[in-house]
């Protein structure tokens, strides 16, 4: 059972982590459409904000990927100067703030997009979408954040090694 339960978020972090590399190419397109609109003398309206909403949305979906993959700055060199007891406290301590923190950050972005929906807020640049879309795309990325650095303290606590 929590072999499967492990499996399916590791593959939601795997996805993320596409969607993640999607996103950037997003800004890419965008950039350089902006670019070379620029160069034949006409202006799309919205692409610096655009890329910097695929932007936001590439950062938050690549949080969970990078924190699964081990790819995020930690304290391991510290880690494992500890004795096999201290660094089991050290490590639990430490993914119990991040989990905190994470959930924190994770249910305040959803507060927040539910908030835009509620009161149809637009954004301020020449665009004017809806803002609650690219909010969307940050909350779904802290919540899986969120819910990748619980696994990893819920695997602290029971001992088992992440595969």
């Amino acid at each position: 059972m929590i072999n499967k339960l492990n499996n399916i978020l590791k593959s939601i972090y795997n996805y993320s982590g596409y969607l993640a590399a999607a996103f950037l190419v997003f800004v890419a397109l965008f950039v350089l459409t902006g670019i070379i609109s620029r160069i034949f003398g006409f202006y799309i309206r919205g692409l610096a904000e655009y890329s910097g909403y695929c932007m936001a949305a590439s950062s938050f979906f690549a949080l969970a990927y990078t924190f699964y993959d081990k790819a995020h700055i930690r304290i391991t060199l510290f880690l494992e100067k500890l004795e096999n007891k201290k660094r089991r406290i050290t490590e639990f301590w430490c993914l119990s703030i991040a989990s905190f923190f994470s959930g924190f950050m994770a249910f305040y972005f959803i507060k927040m997009t539910i908030i835009s929906i509620k009161f149809e807020e637009r954004s301020e640049g020449a665009d004017e979408i809806f803002i609650w879309i690219p909010q969307t795309f940050v909350a779904i990325g802290s919540l899986i954040f969120f819910i990748c650095v619980f696994h990893h303290l819920i695997f602290s606590i029971i001992g088992k090694k992440m595969n």
